[in-house]
């Protein structure tokens, strides 16, 4: 096939730079779910709440972070198909975590066991802070401020402290907000053509 008769075939994939950018919308799934679980730590949402930052966490910090790591599989992008597709995993395995022995599936997750679980998390975003530091600020920030969310959750379970909980919960209010503020800045840059908002 000859470059042209390439160029007009539907079913050939557009060059990569033709691709749109799917970091904003990995990074909204995963700071408004992580905001509005960590409202929920820091005691600003009540148990009531919890229904709503489960469907959050199964589409939007869920659903929406695969999809963008699926594209970012397309860009050949291996940090962002990592990052994006795992973290959107660990949303929905938290909310499996949470219906499962609601359901009568499984027996409820002891506080050593979920301690276990985010250590697991943590260590996974430690070193994925480490690839940041060849990128933006910005995302250094927000994998940074997740690896000690992460660690300092871990430590919440394991010595059932609700004080080192709520501060956590603080913590990832921070945290979810910084990765909206890179979200907005990569849409609303690009968009202008020009930097409205540092990263």
């Amino acid at each position: 096939m000859t470059k042209d008769q390439s160029s007009n075939d539907p079913t050939s994939s557009p060059p990569a730079s033709l691709l749109a950018n799917p970091a904003p919308l990995g990074l909204m799934g995963f700071g408004m779910t992580t905001v509005l679980l960590n409202l929920h730590n820091a005691n600003f949402i009540s148990a009531t709440g919890l229904g709503m930052i489960l469907a959050m966490g199964i589409f939007y910090g869920g659903l929406a972070q695969i999809i963008a790591g699926v594209m970012e599989f397309k860009k050949g992008n291996t940090f962002g198909t990592t990052a994006f597709t795992s973290y959107g995993l660990f949303w929905i395995s938290l909310v499996a975590l949470l219906v499962l022995p609601a359901i009568g599936w499984a027996e409820p997750v002891d506080k050593i066991s979920m301690g276990a679980y985010l250590t697991m998390w943590g260590l996974f975003t430690a070193y994925m802070f480490i690839g940041t530091l060849k990128k933006n600020r910005a995302l250094q920030f927000v994998f940074g401020s997740l690896t000690l969310l992460f660690f300092m959750l871990a430590i919440g379970d394991f010595t059932g402290l609700a004080l080192v909980k709520t501060l956590a919960g603080l913590e990832g209010i921070v945290c979810g907000l910084s990765a909206i503020y890179l979200a907005c800045a990569e849409v609303l840059n690009e968009t202008y053509g020009r930097k409205l908002l540092p990263i």
